[in-house]
This record gives structure tokens, sequence and C-alpha cells, in this order.
């Protein structure tokens, strides 16, 4: 399957004068306080797999959804088979031939399989009525073309994830679309189900069919895609074949760092004792799970800043969220100071002295209709209990503590949380966590979406606490963040560790090496044997 696809990648590629199927020219697209878009142009041509890839924030999701009918441009033009569109609904461009699969399905779980598949276009008998042995029989027939062997009158919400993401994918390929729009498509898949994918790639290249594939898995891009379009801030920084362009390059791209003489030195295995070798206050060893960790292990000394870097999906929140029981895992193991931590309990954890400041403090951090002081005491509510009943005295001394310490802005401790500003919300979830006593932090991208001021005060903030004796795990997808505030960075790459950087070998440089590496050699070497 792979030197075949490769042909095919090889194929598509040499046929770039194919006509475009859809041509975006300078579309910008504004929302209150940001340019989602800022003048982005790009060409999908028939017959191509063109990735579009970009870290959080880019404008993917907003590109795609301007493609489909979600939003309209407030500036700029799409024209779909060389004619000016303007799409007003989905169904607009459903109807004109694209076709979407989004990263989460987006079927109706309680009817049947067979009713998904041709939800809006079902078969008729001759008096209008929907012919239910005719749809339930081209479902069957259709689904067992991409691996699917099923009932398909139960219904959808009793397949797998990975299944119904199938199919999404035949629902989405079985309208005949010119354009399919694939977010994520892998992401629920198991090995198998990932080779039908690519079978179904092959079969999308055969019939001319043009295919825009969002991705943040180095090997399948390069394994899949002819083209690329790279986005950084709502603009279009780079969009060409994809072969030629070396991994550190794109990546370099994706980020925004410059490219300078990579050096390998000082990249570890995981194995090592780090940090003047104390003895590791958290060890997670060889977490795996789905398609999301591979023997991810990482250790953190006290009084340690460990960074984990890498691209946007490469196992960095997963790998924190394991450590606290928050995700699955079919195997592996986390002590903490030499102890295993039981899996599975998020309580457990917290109680054990590890806390995890989410990514998204909306959905997974703030309440938003509760006051800065209930914020704050929230995860210390079981210390701040005297027989049962909480101390409210108690309460009001370790919110004036940490309401100082980190210098939370608010009228009063009374002032709902929703009503400070992003850095003090930032704050007030530090504070949560900080009043729990942890013994280790980990903290997932705690700068994100503040002012440069609250950021630097962050900063601070973390090494003061690792001065203190604290571990912390930090994730960020600001390389200047972890470079300048982590002691040792552990890298990884599609839910694996890549690589382990200390001392001096924590450099820009070797961190996009790490990021990078992999599949150069190969995709040459299964090129020549094509």
């Amino acid at each position: 399957m792979r030197s075949d696809r490769q042909t095919l990648a090889d194929t598509g590629r040499s046929g770039t004068t194919a006509a475009p199927v859809l041509d975006v020219a300078g579309v910008t697209k504004r929302f209150p306080g940001t340019v989602a878009l800022d003048d982005v142009s790009f060409t999908l041509r028939r017959g191509e797999v063109h990735a579009l890839v970009g870290e959080n924030g880019a404008g993917k999701s907003t590109l795609i959804k301007v493609l489909t009918g979600v939003y309209r441009p407030d500036e700029g033009q799409v024209r779909h088979l060389g004619e000016p569109v303007d799409f007003r609904r989905p169904i607009d461009a459903q109807r004109a031939g694209i076709s979407t699969i989004y990263q989460e399905v987006n079927l109706v779980p309680l009817m049947s399989v067979a009713s998904n598949v041709f939800l809006g276009r079902e078969p008729r008998t001759r008096s209008g009525l929907v012919d239910w042995s005719a749809m339930n029989e081209q479902a069957r027939e259709l689904l067992a073309g991409y691996g699917i062997e099923t009932d398909v009158r139960r219904p959808l919400h009793t397949l797998a994830v990975g299944a119904q993401q199938m199919v999404a994918l035949a629902r989405a390929v079985s309208t005949k679309a010119g354009v399919v729009v694939m977010d994520e498509p892998t992401s629920s898949l198991e090995p198998r189900e990932v080779d039908t994918l690519f079978e179904v790639l092959a079969r999308l290249h055969a019939q001319d069919i043009a295919v825009l594939y969002v991705s943040h898995r180095m090997d399948e891009l390069y394994r899949v895609c002819d083209s690329v379009t790279v986005l950084r801030d709502g603009r279009v920084v780079h969009s060409g074949a994809l072969k030629p362009l070396p991994r550190i390059e794109l990546v370099s791209m994706m980020l925004g760092r410059e490219i300078r003489e990579i050096r390998s030195e000082g990249v570890t295995a995981f194995g090592e004792e780090h940090h003047a070798g104390k003895e590791p206050l958290l060890r997670a060893e060889n977490l795996t799970g789905g398609r999301k960790l591979h023997d991810v292990s990482v250790t953190v000394a006290p009084g340690e800043v460990v960074g984990l870097a890498g691209l946007l999906g490469s196992g960095r929140s997963e790998t924190a969220r394991a450590v606290v029981g928050a995700f699955p895992l079919e195997h592996g193991t986390v002590m903490l100071a030499g102890k295993p931590l039981k899996r599975g309990k998020i309580a457990t954890a917290v109680r054990s002295g590890v806390a995890l400041l989410a990514e998204d403090r909306k959905s997974d951090g703030i309440i938003p209709n509760l006051s800065v002081r209930e914020n704050i005491v929230l995860a210390a509510l079981p210390r701040l209990s005297t027989f049962g009943f909480v101390n409210r005295a108690k309460q009001d001394r370790v919110v004036r503590t940490f309401m100082e310490r980190l210098r939370i802005k608010a009228s009063s401790p009374e002032q709902k949380v929703s009503e400070l500003s992003g850095g003090n919300q930032q704050k007030v979830l530090l504070a949560r966590w900080l009043a729990t006593g942890p013994k280790v932090l980990l903290l997932d991208e705690p700068t994100r979406g503040i002012d440069v001021g609250a950021k630097a005060e962050v900063q601070a903030l973390i090494d003061e606490l690792a001065k203190e004796g604290l571990g912390v795990l930090l994730i960020s997808s600001e390389l200047e963040e972890l470079l300048d505030g982590a002691d040792r960075v552990v890298v990884l790459r599609d839910g694996a560790v890549a690589g382990e950087l200390s001392g001096s070998a924590v450099t820009e440089d070797n961190v996009l090496a790490a990021i990078a590496a992999g599949g150069d050699d190969d995709d040459d070497r299964d090129a020549d044997q094509t």
C-alpha cells in the first residue's frame, strides 16, 4: 500500500496542470477582535490530495467553513469549477459537490446506520415512500467496500467511534462529490481502518476527485498528500508540492521559526536521569492508549521544569491527561515519589499531589457563574473542611494568600470570575491547583490567550514554584516559552517520544529537528522503489 500510494502521489504532482476545482482568491474573514483569515489564496485541483496544515488558531477550521458555506467571506472570492460561488448554507456547498468529513462525527446517533448513509437522499418507492429494503441493501454494499460488516439497521451510536467515522466517510464519498474535505480523518481510526482510508483516497484519486486533507501527522501527510498549503496566524505562508519540501522546513513554517544549521548532539533516548541526579518525583512509563499515545515515558524531578514539545496532535495533552487519569490507557505506569499512582481517578491524583491545569480554561477550567473565591477553593474543599463542614475562615485565608501572591486583579473575591480578563482567569485556575498543595504541576498551554504582561507573570510564577521544589511539566506551542523556561525538553511526534534534550542541547534547532525527524530517508527510498 505504501509504494502504491507513493506512485499515486507522484502522479498527482506531475499533473499539477489539472483544472482547478476550487479556487480561493484573497479571502478575508473577521470576527470581533480578531482576523481569522487574512487575504488567503490557494487552489485545489482535480485528482489531487492537498494538505492544509497549521497550528491552533492558524485559520484552518475557518477556511474550511468558508469553503463549505458555514461562513461567508468578508472579502475575496471562492470559485468552484471556474465560477464564483456564494454558499450561504452548508447544504448549498453539498449540492455543488463539496462534501465534508469532520473530526467529530456529525451524523445522527439514534438513527440507523443506513439512514445516516442516505440521510436526505433516501431511495423512494413509486409511491414516494422510503424504500427501506433498497436503502439497507445499498448501504450494506457500500459499507462493505470500506471494511465495515455490520447490521445497517442498528443505531449508529452502537458502533465504535472509528466505525462511525468510516460511515461518515462512506456517506461523503457516496454523494458523488467532486471535492471531499477531510478534517483529521484518522484521529479516531484503528490502523486497519487507516489503511482502508488510504485505499479510499487512492480510489478518489483514480476518479479525479479532489481531497482537502487536514492532519497534524507528518508521516501521514507525506504518505498520501501531493501538495500542501501552510497557514499561520490566518495567512498563507507557503503553498506548493509537498514531496520536495523537507520536513524540517515544513515544521519551521508551521511554527514560524527560522531554520538554522540543525545539530543533533544532546538528543538522548529516554532513560537517562537528569537534574543533578535527583530521584524523579514523577515517573510515567510506557503510556499507551489508542492511536494517541505509544509508549510515552517522561520523568520530572523535584524543582525541575520539563517541557513537552511537539506539533498539535503529537500527544502532549494526552500525556498530561493520562498522568492524572483523565485519558484511558491500555497499559503504562505512573509513579509519584516512588509509589504507584492509581489510574483512572482524577480525584486520587489530586489527593496524591498531582494537579493538571487544562489547555481550555473555558470548557475545562473556570466555572463562569461562580465567584473568584469559589473557583479558587473548589478543588481544595476537602482540605478546608472540618467534620464535613466548610470552614469559611480557612477559605478566606487561602483565597487572600493566592490573590496576593498571584496578583489577581478583581474588585473582590466575590466578583464573578467570568468578569475578569483572560490573564486573571488563568491566574485563578493556577491558584485553584496551588491551593491543593501539589507536588507536581502539569501545565497545558498556561499562557495561551493572555496578554504579554500576564504571560510574563505566569512564567515568573512557574520559575518560583520550581525553586520551591515543585516538579513542573510544561506544555506549550511556543518554542520560546519552552526554551526559556524548561530545564529539559521531551519532544513528541505522532504520539511517541521523538527525542529528549537537556542542558545546552535545549535549542530551537534541536527541537525542530526532533519534531521533523523520521521519514525523509524512508520516503526517498520508497520513491526510488516505485
